[in-house]
């Protein structure tokens, strides 16, 4: 499974059911600005159609001398400059006017766009934020389900895709309908044969835009998910470049790259081409719709149906119409696009976080851990990872886990630590089931008291290869820092970042940092696998002395049955069971153990 395919799984607890309901959840800081925004929106649009009337009036009554009938409170205002008569013989009043309304408008305009803009950064802002702490929260089987690419092509592209939605295409629809009402009332006031003719043409256009939403949101819903697979390809290359390059796959790798970069190119090529179908029809349309206007304006006006000062209002304000149609044909369209990002997002916050049982307690990991009758497999596996595997770890002993590659090893030792957990079956600390624990204990407990050596390795490439080590550090004095740094020779290194280093020099220092936890339960999975012999004796020797000395449980993962030999008990893993155990072994030294 990966992240495009929604399970059903998470239906019966969806956080967010529908797409209107995240929304809402992640404009919760925001909702001020975007009112604001819309109230300045409003504003423009009302404004915007003031300097076609006081056009009319300057053409019909001014300048033609007829009589026009106007609202009270205009009558009002122009008796009290002088009247008509004054306004003839002094154009510039009614030219500042104009002026000072564009002003206004320009003015509003300056908020609607600065409130959009702080809106939608607050949006942005928090949809990562909730997305990061959602996603670090969820269990660490959906982490292994789902590709890192995919997980970040969503938490950008998709993020970029809403934001544009709702802080241009959403507020501007708001604007769009109520500028078209407002021009329509204008223009039904001045003729409504003409008014009826221009408003034919909206429906069709709103028609036709619904028409291409449905195949638009399907063609960007392919194109996005062909983004995530690219996305992943070059990811994995990035970060496996040594890999590729050793083993001489840099042709191969650049041919699945260009491969997938081609499909994903004629899959947006025909998404623009779609698109393009959609602009060109809106312009035919809304040229057309100017040209009815015009011819059939003026035959209503030469046949003195309407006079010269309407006319020329009238053509205005379809110009105003043209706009706010076309953009609002536009949005519906764009709303496939936006409705898919929101469900990719969704997909994301619906899946469940790991959370607290009734009554979860606080586990001290200094007693026995026992895994009973523990099976596992992954989503829509066709084979058990883990099949009812059943062992006991005594406290501060050291525990092996032997077997070949894909013999169920670091599973095991995820669902050990906590990471991963069962599909049944339990793992018990300190005689109580690990099912049970306080997730936020837990993670502390993670922290605090267990070090973790992967065998893939992770260290922070933005931090010093001192810093890397103390992360979580619980050194009670700086001597114990220094001993460790000391043996696992870093000491020269500490001011170096992790890609100024070897892989083994990076895999000594994810021994480090698990050490300067003083790890009450230290796991390892192959900890000498990226090291030469001499550099991985030494290190071993000076695990079972640290380990002799902190009395810590220490459990080993590896396919190296001499390593295995260093262990008080050893279990055979194969094929997701356990094969065979060894108990009560006196371990051997690493001097006595071969390699």
């Amino acid at each position: 499974m990966n992240l495009s395919e929604e399970g059903g799984k998470n239906m019966s607890k969806e956080k967010f059911p529908t797409k209107l309901s995240m929304i809402w959840h992640f404009l919760r800081g925001s909702k001020v600005y975007f009112g604001l925004s819309i109230l300045f929106a409003c504003l423009v649009s009302l404004l915007e159609l003031i300097n076609p009337r006081i056009i009319a009036f300057t053409v019909d009554s001014v300048i033609d001398h007829k009589d026009v009938v106007l609202p009270e409170l205009i009558q009002n205002c122009v008796d009290k400059v002088g009247g008509i008569a004054f306004l003839r013989h002094n154009l510039w009043i009614i030219a500042a006017v104009v002026v000072i309304v564009a002003l206004l408008a320009v003015s509003c305009r300056y908020f609607f766009q600065s409130f959009t803009a702080m809106g939608s950064e607050r949006l942005v802002k928090t949809m990562r934020d909730d997305l990061f702490t959602h996603i670090m929260h969820l269990p660490f089987k959906w982490h292994s389900e789902n590709h890192t690419g995919d997980i970040i092509q969503r938490c950008t592209s998709d993020v970029d895709t809403i934001k544009g939605f709702l802080s241009e295409q959403l507020i501007y629809l708001v604007r769009i309908i109520i500028l078209i009402v407002l021009v329509l009332f204008f223009m039904f006031s001045i003729n409504v044969k003409l008014a009826l003719a221009t408003s034919t043409f909206i429906p069709i256009i709103v028609g036709y835009s619904f028409f291409f939403h449905a195949k638009i949101g399907n063609a960007f819903e392919v194109a996005d998910e062909e983004e995530g697979k690219l996305s992943s390809i070059a990811q994995e290359n990035l970060t496996g470049v040594r890999v590729v390059r050793a083993f001489g796959r840099e042709a191969y790798e650049r041919e699945r790259f260009e491969k997938q970069n081609e499909h994903y190119t004629n899959m947006w090529t025909h998404l623009m081409r779609l698109l393009s179908a959609f602009w060109m029809s809106s312009d035919m349309i809304s040229n057309l719709q100017m040209l009815v206007v015009i011819s059939y304006g003026a035959i209503i006006t030469v046949n003195n149906g309407m006079s010269a000062g309407n006319y020329i209002a009238f053509i205005a304000y379809n110009s105003l119409l043209l706009w706010p149609v076309r953009s609002l044909g536009r949005t519906i369209a764009n709303m496939s696009k936006a409705g898919i990002s929101i469900d990719r997002l969704r997909y994301i916050m619906n899946s469940e976080m790991e959370e607290d049982k009734p009554n979860a307690v606080t586990p001290d990991l200094l007693q026995d851990i026992e895994f009973k009758n523990v099976s596992y497999q992954y989503e829509n596996g066709s084979t058990e990872v883990l099949e009812n595997v059943s062992f006991k770890i005594k406290a501060g002993t050291t525990f092996g886990i032997l077997g070949g590659t894909g013999s169920g090893k670091s599973t095991l030792l995820n669902i050990l630590s906590g990471l991963e957990k069962s599909d049944s079956g339990e793992v018990v600390y300190d005689n109580d089931s690990i099912s049970g624990y306080s997730e936020k204990q837990l993670t502390k407990f993670r922290k605090d008291k267990i070090g973790f050596v992967f065998q893939q390795y992770y260290l922070l490439n933005n931090l010093t290869v001192e810093q890397n080590v103390k992360v979580g550090a619980n050194l009670a004095n700086n001597k114990e820092y220094v001993d460790i740094i000391k043996q696992l020779g870093l000491a020269d290194k500490l001011s170096k970042y992790p890609n100024e280093l070897s892989g083994g020099e990076q895999q000594r220092v994810s021994i480090a940092r698990a050490l300067a936890k003083k790890p009450t339960v230290l796991f390892l999975d192959e900890p000498t696998g990226a090291l030469d012999e001499e550099t991985g004796r030494k290190i071993l020797e000076y695990l079972l002395k640290l380990k002799d000395k902190s009395n810590f449980t220490m459990i080993m993962v590896t396919h190296n049955e001499n390593i295995a030999q260093l262990a008080n008990k050893i279990i055979h893993v194969g094929s997701g069971r356990v094969t065979s155990i060894e108990e009560n072994l006196t371990p051997k030294s690493v001097e006595e153990i071969g390699w």
